[in-house]
């Protein structure tokens, strides 16, 4: 059996944010069940960046970067579909957010991580940088980096 090419797209097109949310859709207000107005907000605007790692023609991961000033954005909708899992995907699209980030003069990045995925971001060279909170239901900590 072949195995399906992997691809990962950073960019805005239609079609890119279009699949964004087809894995956030499916991820998190299907799977976590979080409010569907809670997971689309103000911040899917036309020209914001995402990145998507499609296996085959099916996008399995995806995340999106916010720019809060010249030197400091946030990751946001990090996700990975239940059946993609395990395979460094979601380690794939912080390293291409990141990558993009250093390319637009960032410096620091700022991800809030539910409490079940913060390990994962540590692995990644993040640091705690807020107590835990809530957000949309969910108990979260900020992890920062300095790129």
């Amino acid at each position: 059996m072949v195995e399906a090419e992997e691809r990962l797209v950073l960019g805005n097109q239609d079609w890119l944010r279009a699949s964004a949310c087809y894995v956030r859709m499916n991820v998190f207000v299907l799977e976590r069940n979080i409010a569907i107005e809670d997971e689309f907000d103000h911040l899917d605007t036309p020209d914001r960046v995402y990145a998507v790692l499609f296996v085959g023609k099916e996008p399995v991961a995806t995340g999106r970067f916010v720019q809060e000033s010249d030197e400091m954005a946030r990751l946001t909708r990090i996700a990975t579909l239940a059946h993609a899992r395990g395979k460094g995907y979601g380690r794939q699209i912080i390293q291409a957010l990141e990558q993009y980030a250093q390319t637009e003069g960032i410096r620091r990045i700022v991800i809030h991580s539910e409490l079940t995925a913060k390990t994962f971001y540590e692995l990644l060279g993040y640091q705690t940088c807020s107590d835990v909170y809530e957000e949309d239901g969910e108990l979260c900590q900020s992890l920062e980096k300095l790129i």
